[in-house]
């Protein structure tokens, strides 16, 4: 162990060791997690994961001590139990539970899980424990009130709204005059705080009101004229834009509480709401899914290249074909030509293209999002996973073609974006595991 690493690491077993009140001590364990090189943090957390661990003879005692004590005699045996519980706690939650507490220290810490977690995706071996102890101690810092929601509207801080624009990742703005756009009366934007970070949400969601599915992005934020007449009794809430504002707190279900506590504040607001749906990007459709399929690399796919190309009809594949020659195409091969085409930063605007591709792209990304799973399991998009795991539905008419003709956009899912609806069937089981685990306040 390097001589940095271990220096942390004696700063860390102090702590846990009794001297978590000495906010000194905490304040220096911090500065020197910080100022240790990538390297050095790999090292650390991996000391952190598989030595900094429960000490397994103190466990054996305890247990010993349980078996020996006579249930007649209650004292000893609640002592015994005491011992029992803090033999097996775990040393890691002490110090982070410790560092929590401090100024800064929420943050620290969500930084800490966001680069465990950006390693883990790495194929960083080894850090689960130190994961698990983490996502156990943020998820219990996420209850009990702690947690509080509130609308961001034009009324707010600028500092709160310069906030939510430089953290808009499913959308990106340029301008704050662009997220004033996105703020009105059937356009609203709700974070979800926590106490000890109050002026910045931890999650935040973006929703358009509508008669009807919105199935194009373009009708959500798009309105160069800001003359759009707002409705007066829209049917339909969209939920465009869900957005984490810390990576540290990824997979702890924030994003489905958020979803549900907002749904119930329109519905006070709106009565005239039937339907609850988002409107969805398919990341990695494109790059990680139909283009690999196209070059021959499907062996974890439901369909193989030739499936997928099969389903243009051949006088479409034809067309197809010649058209990509008249603008300087030279593959011949259908499955080469529909890369060079979808490559294109301009595809979706030739009128060839878009008749012969429209249905072929909403079948396959269907299929991607519906069918097709990783090694868990779970479906290959996580866009949808997180959605069907919340009991949302998608139907093949829920796929909705050139609804993102932005760079991004066709570059992600080739311009498809999806509906995943939220009936109330769907969001009463929501409301009753949020309601159990979270009796939420709220700001008036």
């Amino acid at each position: 162990m390097k001589k940095r690493v271990r220096q942390v690491a004696e700063l860390a077993r102090r702590i846990s060791s009794g001297d978590g009140a000495d906010r000194d001590l905490l304040g220096r364990f911090r500065r020197r997690c910080i100022e240790l090189s990538a390297d050095h943090r790999l090292e650390f957390y991996h000391w952190l994961a598989t030595e900094f661990e429960v000490n397994r003879a103190q466990v054996e005692d305890s247990i010993s001590g349980v078996r020996a004590a006579s249930e007649d005699d209650r004292i000893t045996w609640n002592e015994r139990v005491r011992e029992l519980r803090k033999a097996i706690a775990s040393p890691r939650q002490r110090v982070f539970a410790n560092l929590i507490t401090t100024t800064g220290g929420l943050e620290f810490v969500l930084e800490l899980r966001a680069e465990v977690l950006d390693a883990q995706r790495q194929d960083e071996i080894g850090l689960e424990p130190l994961e698990e102890d983490i996502a156990h101690l943020l998820n219990r810092w996420c209850r009990h009130r702690l947690l509080f929601l509130e609308e961001i509207d034009l009324g707010s801080p600028y500092k709160t709204i310069q906030f939510l624009k430089d953290r808009e990742m499913v959308h990106p703005m340029v301008s704050l005059e662009e997220m004033g756009k996105r703020l009105g009366e059937d356009r609203m934007c709700f974070g979800l705080h926590h106490v000890v970070m109050p002026e910045e949400p931890v999650v935040f969601i973006e929703v358009a009101l509508s008669s009807g599915l919105l199935r194009s992005i373009h009708d959500v934020i798009d309105d160069p004229s800001g003359e759009r007449a707002p409705i007066s009794s829209p049917d339909t809430a969209i939920f465009y834009s869900i957005n984490n504002t810390q990576n540290g707190l990824a997979g702890l279900g924030l994003g489905k509480v958020l979803i549900q506590r907002v749904t119930e504040a329109l519905r006070e607001r709106h009565p005239s709401l039937k339907t609850f749906a988002t409107l969805s990007p398919i990341p990695g459709f494109w790059q990680r899914y139909l283009k690999l399929i196209l070059e021959g690399n499907n062996e974890r796919c439901v369909m193989s290249r030739s499936e997928v190309v099969d389903r243009i009809p051949d006088k479409a594949q034809q067309s197809i074909i010649a058209r990509n020659r008249e603008l300087g195409g030279e593959a011949n091969d259908i499955a080469a030509v529909l890369q060079e085409v979808l490559s294109r930063p301009d595809w979706v605007d030739d009128p060839v293209f878009r008749r012969h591709l429209k249905n072929w792209l909403t079948e396959i990304a269907y299929v991607y999002i519906s069918q097709e799973t990783d090694s868990r399991g779970k479906p290959l998009n996580p866009v949808a996973g997180f959605h069907l795991s919340n009991g949302a539905v998608v139907s093949r008419g829920n796929i909705n073609f050139a609804a993102n003709t932005s760079p991004r956009g066709l570059e992600e899912s080739c311009g498809l974006m999806v509906n995943y609806v939220y009936s109330r069937k769907a969001l009463t089981p929501i409301g009753r595991a949020v309601r159990a685990l979270l009796p939420w306040s709220r700001r008036n």
